[in-house]
Protein backbone atom coordinates (compact mmCIF):
# COMPACT_ATOMS: atom_id res chain seq x y z
CA UNK A 1 0.00 0.00 0.00
CA UNK A 2 1.28 3.45 -0.78
CA UNK A 3 2.12 5.59 2.21
CA UNK A 4 -0.07 8.45 0.97
CA UNK A 5 -3.07 6.10 0.99
CA UNK A 6 -2.23 4.53 4.33
CA UNK A 7 -1.82 7.63 6.48
CA UNK A 8 -3.79 10.89 6.79
CA UNK A 9 -0.53 12.49 7.93
CA UNK A 10 1.01 11.86 4.52
CA UNK A 11 -1.99 13.37 2.76
CA UNK A 12 -1.76 16.45 4.99
CA UNK A 13 1.95 17.11 4.32
CA UNK A 14 1.42 16.61 0.60
CA UNK A 15 -1.45 19.10 0.58
CA UNK A 16 0.33 21.61 2.81
CA UNK A 17 3.45 21.60 0.66
CA UNK A 18 1.44 22.03 -2.55
CA UNK A 19 -0.79 24.76 -1.15
CA UNK A 20 2.30 26.42 0.31
CA UNK A 21 3.81 26.61 -3.17
CA UNK A 22 0.73 28.38 -4.50
CA UNK A 23 0.43 30.68 -1.48
CA UNK A 24 4.08 31.67 -1.79
CA UNK A 25 3.54 32.56 -5.45
CA UNK A 26 0.60 34.73 -4.35
CA UNK A 27 2.77 36.44 -1.72
CA UNK A 28 5.37 37.23 -4.40
CA UNK A 29 2.70 38.69 -6.69
CA UNK A 30 1.12 40.78 -3.94
CA UNK A 31 4.59 42.02 -3.01
CA UNK A 32 5.18 43.01 -6.62
CA UNK A 33 1.83 44.82 -6.75
CA UNK A 34 2.71 46.63 -3.52
CA UNK A 35 6.00 47.78 -5.03
CA UNK A 36 4.48 48.75 -8.38
CA UNK A 37 1.75 50.79 -6.67
CA UNK A 38 4.43 52.63 -4.66
CA UNK A 39 3.00 51.21 -1.44
CA UNK A 40 6.20 49.68 -0.09
CA UNK A 41 6.33 52.40 2.56
CA UNK A 42 2.58 52.50 3.09
CA UNK A 43 3.36 51.61 6.70
CA UNK A 44 6.51 53.32 8.01
CA UNK A 45 7.11 50.75 10.76
CA UNK A 46 7.20 46.96 11.17
CA UNK A 47 5.49 44.62 11.97
CA UNK A 48 2.61 46.95 12.79
CA UNK A 49 1.28 49.86 10.80
CA UNK A 50 1.70 53.23 12.52
CA UNK A 51 2.07 51.31 15.77
CA UNK A 52 -1.15 49.30 15.31
CA UNK A 53 -1.77 45.67 14.26
CA UNK A 54 -4.35 46.90 11.72
CA UNK A 55 -4.32 49.95 9.50
CA UNK A 56 -5.43 52.82 11.76
CA UNK A 57 -7.48 55.87 10.95
CA UNK A 58 -5.88 59.11 9.81
CA UNK A 59 -5.89 60.70 13.28
CA UNK A 60 -4.03 57.78 14.86
CA UNK A 61 -1.53 57.69 11.99
CA UNK A 62 -0.92 61.44 12.30
CA UNK A 63 -0.36 61.14 16.04
CA UNK A 64 2.12 58.29 15.52
CA UNK A 65 4.08 59.80 12.61
CA UNK A 66 3.12 63.45 12.13
CA UNK A 67 5.89 64.02 9.56
CA UNK A 68 4.73 61.21 7.22
CA UNK A 69 1.76 61.27 4.82
CA UNK A 70 -0.93 58.64 5.40
CA UNK A 71 -2.66 56.84 2.51
CA UNK A 72 -5.04 54.14 3.66
CA UNK A 73 -5.05 52.25 0.34
CA UNK A 74 -1.27 51.92 0.29
CA UNK A 75 -1.20 50.99 3.97
CA UNK A 76 -3.71 48.19 3.41
CA UNK A 77 -1.70 46.94 0.43
CA UNK A 78 1.41 46.70 2.60
CA UNK A 79 -0.39 45.07 5.53
CA UNK A 80 -2.19 42.62 3.23
CA UNK A 81 1.20 41.48 2.00
CA UNK A 82 2.36 40.97 5.59
CA UNK A 83 -0.77 39.02 6.55
CA UNK A 84 -0.28 36.65 3.61
CA UNK A 85 3.37 36.19 4.56
CA UNK A 86 2.33 35.38 8.13
CA UNK A 87 -0.13 32.79 6.81
CA UNK A 88 2.73 31.23 4.84
CA UNK A 89 4.83 30.95 8.00
CA UNK A 90 1.94 29.27 9.82
CA UNK A 91 1.60 26.80 6.96
CA UNK A 92 5.30 25.96 7.12
CA UNK A 93 5.06 25.43 10.90
CA UNK A 94 2.10 23.08 10.39
CA UNK A 95 4.10 21.24 7.76
CA UNK A 96 6.99 20.81 10.20
CA UNK A 97 4.66 19.71 13.00
CA UNK A 98 2.97 17.07 10.82
CA UNK A 99 6.31 15.92 9.47
CA UNK A 100 7.88 15.51 12.91
CA UNK A 101 6.13 12.19 13.50
CA UNK A 102 6.59 10.98 9.95
CA UNK A 103 10.38 11.41 10.00
CA UNK A 104 10.60 9.03 12.96
CA UNK A 105 8.70 6.29 11.16
CA UNK A 106 9.98 6.61 7.59
CA UNK A 107 13.56 6.64 6.39
CA UNK A 108 14.33 9.30 3.84
CA UNK A 109 11.80 11.85 5.06
CA UNK A 110 13.05 15.29 3.87
CA UNK A 111 13.34 16.72 7.36
CA UNK A 112 16.40 18.85 6.61
CA UNK A 113 14.59 20.49 3.72
CA UNK A 114 11.63 21.17 6.03
CA UNK A 115 13.90 22.86 8.56
CA UNK A 116 15.65 24.73 5.75
CA UNK A 117 12.28 26.04 4.63
CA UNK A 118 11.58 27.39 8.11
CA UNK A 119 15.01 29.02 8.21
CA UNK A 120 14.47 30.60 4.79
CA UNK A 121 11.14 32.03 5.95
CA UNK A 122 12.81 33.49 9.03
CA UNK A 123 15.37 35.21 6.79
CA UNK A 124 12.54 36.42 4.57
CA UNK A 125 10.82 37.95 7.57
CA UNK A 126 14.01 39.82 8.41
CA UNK A 127 14.27 41.09 4.83
CA UNK A 128 10.65 42.22 5.03
CA UNK A 129 11.45 44.27 8.10
CA UNK A 130 14.63 45.69 6.53
CA UNK A 131 12.70 46.65 3.40
CA UNK A 132 10.67 49.08 5.51
CA UNK A 133 13.29 50.22 8.00
CA UNK A 134 15.91 50.77 5.26
CA UNK A 135 13.31 52.63 3.17
CA UNK A 136 13.26 50.36 0.11
CA UNK A 137 17.04 50.06 -0.13
CA UNK A 138 17.45 48.32 -3.52
CA UNK A 139 19.86 45.69 -2.19
CA UNK A 140 17.35 44.50 0.38
CA UNK A 141 14.38 44.70 -2.00
CA UNK A 142 16.24 42.58 -4.56
CA UNK A 143 17.24 39.98 -1.96
CA UNK A 144 13.66 39.96 -0.66
CA UNK A 145 12.36 39.09 -4.13
CA UNK A 146 14.99 36.38 -4.60
CA UNK A 147 14.13 35.00 -1.18
CA UNK A 148 10.44 34.82 -1.99
CA UNK A 149 11.04 32.90 -5.19
CA UNK A 150 13.52 30.64 -3.39
CA UNK A 151 10.97 29.80 -0.71
CA UNK A 152 8.44 28.98 -3.42
CA UNK A 153 10.96 26.65 -5.09
CA UNK A 154 11.68 25.01 -1.72
CA UNK A 155 7.98 24.36 -1.11
CA UNK A 156 7.71 22.81 -4.57
CA UNK A 157 10.86 20.69 -4.16
CA UNK A 158 9.61 19.48 -0.78
CA UNK A 159 6.28 18.51 -2.33
CA UNK A 160 8.03 16.56 -5.08
CA UNK A 161 10.22 14.72 -2.60
CA UNK A 162 7.23 13.88 -0.42
CA UNK A 163 5.32 12.58 -3.43
CA UNK A 164 8.21 10.37 -4.41
CA UNK A 165 8.54 8.97 -0.90
CA UNK A 166 4.79 8.51 -0.51
CA UNK A 167 4.63 6.62 -3.79
CA UNK A 168 7.00 4.03 -2.38
CA UNK A 169 9.94 4.66 -4.70
CA UNK A 170 13.32 3.36 -3.44
CA UNK A 171 14.88 5.66 -0.87
CA UNK A 172 18.45 4.52 -1.59
CA UNK A 173 18.21 5.23 -5.30
CA UNK A 174 20.70 7.93 -6.24
CA UNK A 175 19.79 10.91 -8.42
CA UNK A 176 21.60 11.89 -11.58
CA UNK A 177 24.29 14.52 -11.24
CA UNK A 178 23.51 18.01 -12.49
CA UNK A 179 25.71 18.62 -15.53
CA UNK A 180 27.57 21.85 -16.25
CA UNK A 181 24.84 22.92 -18.66
CA UNK A 182 22.18 22.44 -16.01
CA UNK A 183 24.23 24.39 -13.49
CA UNK A 184 24.88 27.19 -15.97
CA UNK A 185 21.15 27.44 -16.71
CA UNK A 186 20.19 27.55 -13.04
CA UNK A 187 22.87 30.17 -12.39
CA UNK A 188 21.62 32.23 -15.34
CA UNK A 189 18.10 32.03 -13.92
CA UNK A 190 19.21 33.27 -10.49
CA UNK A 191 21.22 36.12 -12.01
CA UNK A 192 18.34 37.14 -14.26
CA UNK A 193 15.90 37.15 -11.34
CA UNK A 194 18.37 39.31 -9.41
CA UNK A 195 18.64 41.67 -12.40
CA UNK A 196 14.86 41.85 -12.55
CA UNK A 197 14.69 42.75 -8.86
CA UNK A 198 17.44 45.33 -9.30
CA UNK A 199 15.61 46.83 -12.27
CA UNK A 200 12.36 47.09 -10.34
CA UNK A 201 13.85 48.35 -7.06
CA UNK A 202 15.73 51.11 -8.92
CA UNK A 203 12.66 52.05 -10.98
CA UNK A 204 14.45 51.30 -14.24
CA UNK A 205 11.59 49.41 -15.91
CA UNK A 206 10.99 52.15 -18.47
CA UNK A 207 14.44 53.74 -18.46
CA UNK A 208 14.80 52.77 -22.13
CA UNK A 209 12.41 53.73 -24.88
CA UNK A 210 12.29 51.29 -27.76
CA UNK A 211 13.65 47.81 -28.32
CA UNK A 212 16.27 46.44 -28.90
CA UNK A 213 18.11 49.76 -28.70
CA UNK A 214 17.84 52.01 -25.65
CA UNK A 215 16.55 55.51 -26.36
CA UNK A 216 17.76 55.20 -29.93
CA UNK A 217 21.31 54.31 -28.88
CA UNK A 218 23.27 51.21 -27.92
CA UNK A 219 26.04 51.83 -25.39
CA UNK A 220 26.98 55.49 -25.70
CA UNK A 221 24.79 56.81 -22.86
CA UNK A 222 24.95 53.99 -20.31
CA UNK A 223 26.49 54.50 -16.88
CA UNK A 224 27.32 50.94 -15.86
CA UNK A 225 29.41 51.92 -12.84
CA UNK A 226 26.64 53.91 -11.18
CA UNK A 227 23.87 51.57 -12.30
CA UNK A 228 25.49 48.57 -10.64
CA UNK A 229 27.05 50.39 -7.71
CA UNK A 230 26.05 47.94 -4.98
CA UNK A 231 27.03 50.05 -1.98
CA UNK A 232 24.38 52.73 -2.14
CA UNK A 233 23.99 54.51 1.16
CA UNK A 234 21.40 53.48 3.71
CA UNK A 235 19.33 56.38 4.98
CA UNK A 236 17.48 58.19 2.18
CA UNK A 237 14.16 56.92 0.92
CA UNK A 238 14.53 54.92 -2.29
CA UNK A 239 10.86 55.29 -3.19
CA UNK A 240 10.87 56.28 -6.90
CA UNK A 241 14.64 55.62 -7.02
CA UNK A 242 17.79 57.71 -6.55
CA UNK A 243 19.79 56.98 -9.73
CA UNK A 244 20.13 59.28 -12.73
CA UNK A 245 18.79 58.36 -16.16
CA UNK A 246 22.00 56.94 -17.65
CA UNK A 247 22.45 54.58 -14.68
CA UNK A 248 18.86 53.34 -14.92
CA UNK A 249 19.31 52.78 -18.65
CA UNK A 250 22.36 50.64 -17.94
CA UNK A 251 20.32 48.53 -15.50
CA UNK A 252 17.59 48.05 -18.10
CA UNK A 253 20.10 47.00 -20.77
CA UNK A 254 21.79 44.65 -18.28
CA UNK A 255 18.42 43.01 -17.64
CA UNK A 256 17.95 42.54 -21.38
CA UNK A 257 21.38 40.96 -21.76
CA UNK A 258 20.62 38.63 -18.87
CA UNK A 259 17.40 37.57 -20.55
CA UNK A 260 19.32 36.75 -23.73
CA UNK A 261 21.84 34.64 -21.81
CA UNK A 262 19.08 32.75 -20.00
CA UNK A 263 17.19 32.08 -23.22
CA UNK A 264 20.38 30.76 -24.83
CA UNK A 265 20.90 28.39 -21.90
CA UNK A 266 17.30 27.19 -22.05
CA UNK A 267 17.48 26.54 -25.77
CA UNK A 268 20.76 24.62 -25.39
CA UNK A 269 19.23 22.64 -22.55
CA UNK A 270 16.23 21.74 -24.71
CA UNK A 271 18.43 20.79 -27.65
CA UNK A 272 20.84 18.73 -25.55
CA UNK A 273 18.42 16.78 -23.38
CA UNK A 274 15.16 17.02 -25.30
CA UNK A 275 16.07 13.77 -27.04
CA UNK A 276 15.01 11.89 -23.92
CA UNK A 277 11.31 11.24 -24.23
CA UNK A 278 10.66 11.68 -20.52
CA UNK A 279 12.43 15.05 -20.49
CA UNK A 280 10.92 16.47 -23.66
CA UNK A 281 7.63 17.92 -22.32
CA UNK A 282 9.27 19.48 -19.25
CA UNK A 283 12.04 21.11 -21.22
CA UNK A 284 9.54 22.31 -23.81
CA UNK A 285 7.53 23.90 -20.98
CA UNK A 286 10.63 25.64 -19.60
CA UNK A 287 11.67 26.95 -23.02
CA UNK A 288 8.14 28.13 -23.83
CA UNK A 289 7.89 29.89 -20.48
CA UNK A 290 11.23 31.58 -21.05
CA UNK A 291 10.18 32.80 -24.50
CA UNK A 292 6.87 34.04 -23.13
CA UNK A 293 8.64 35.87 -20.33
CA UNK A 294 10.95 37.56 -22.81
CA UNK A 295 7.96 38.65 -24.90
CA UNK A 296 6.31 40.11 -21.78
CA UNK A 297 9.50 42.04 -21.02
CA UNK A 298 9.55 43.57 -24.50
CA UNK A 299 5.84 44.42 -24.25
CA UNK A 300 6.41 46.17 -20.92
CA UNK A 301 9.02 48.41 -22.54
CA UNK A 302 6.97 49.19 -25.63
CA UNK A 303 3.73 49.81 -23.67
CA UNK A 304 5.38 51.82 -20.88
CA UNK A 305 4.94 49.35 -18.05
CA UNK A 306 1.19 49.14 -17.41
CA UNK A 307 0.42 47.68 -13.99
CA UNK A 308 -1.36 44.56 -15.24
CA UNK A 309 1.45 43.73 -17.66
CA UNK A 310 4.15 44.32 -15.05
CA UNK A 311 2.32 41.95 -12.69
CA UNK A 312 2.06 39.41 -15.49
CA UNK A 313 5.81 39.71 -15.97
CA UNK A 314 6.34 38.91 -12.27
CA UNK A 315 3.98 35.96 -12.59
CA UNK A 316 6.02 34.83 -15.59
CA UNK A 317 9.16 34.86 -13.46
CA UNK A 318 7.45 32.64 -10.90
CA UNK A 319 6.25 30.30 -13.66
CA UNK A 320 9.78 30.13 -15.06
CA UNK A 321 11.13 29.10 -11.65
CA UNK A 322 8.44 26.41 -11.33
CA UNK A 323 8.89 25.06 -14.86
CA UNK A 324 12.67 24.84 -14.58
CA UNK A 325 12.40 23.25 -11.13
CA UNK A 326 10.07 20.59 -12.56
CA UNK A 327 12.45 19.96 -15.44
CA UNK A 328 15.39 19.71 -13.05
CA UNK A 329 13.45 17.28 -10.88
CA UNK A 330 12.67 15.11 -13.87
CA UNK A 331 16.34 15.14 -14.81
CA UNK A 332 17.43 14.16 -11.32
CA UNK A 333 14.87 11.37 -11.07
CA UNK A 334 14.18 10.02 -14.57
CA UNK A 335 11.62 7.33 -15.29
CA UNK A 336 12.64 3.77 -14.50
CA UNK A 337 10.82 2.42 -17.52
CA UNK A 338 12.53 -0.43 -19.44
CA UNK A 339 13.32 1.97 -22.27
CA UNK A 340 15.78 3.72 -19.98
CA UNK A 341 19.04 1.95 -20.69
CA UNK A 342 22.56 2.29 -22.01
CA UNK A 343 24.30 5.55 -21.27
CA UNK A 344 21.36 6.85 -19.25
CA UNK A 345 21.73 3.98 -16.78
CA UNK A 346 25.40 4.81 -16.37
CA UNK A 347 24.46 8.38 -15.45
CA UNK A 348 23.31 7.28 -11.99
CA UNK A 349 25.91 8.46 -9.56
CA UNK A 350 26.09 9.33 -5.92
CA UNK A 351 25.79 13.06 -5.21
Amino acid sequence: MRLSQASPAWRSVLRLSLVGTGLCALVVLVGAATRLMDAGLGCPDWPGCYGAPLVPDADHALAHSPHLPFEATKAWMEMGHRYLAAALVIMALLLAWRGLGLRRRHDGYPWRLTLGLLAALAVQGAFGAFTVTFKLWPQVVTLHLLGGLSVMAMFLWLHLRLRRLAAGEPVLQRPRRMTMLWRATLLALVLQLALGGWTSSNYAGIACQGFPSCNGRWVESLDWGEGFHLTQAVGPSYLYGQLHAEARSAIQVGHRLGAGALLACLLMLGWRYGRERAMRPWLALAVATGLGQAALGVANVLLWLPLWLALLHTAGAACLVVSLALAAWRWRWPSLAPATSGRHDRAWVRV
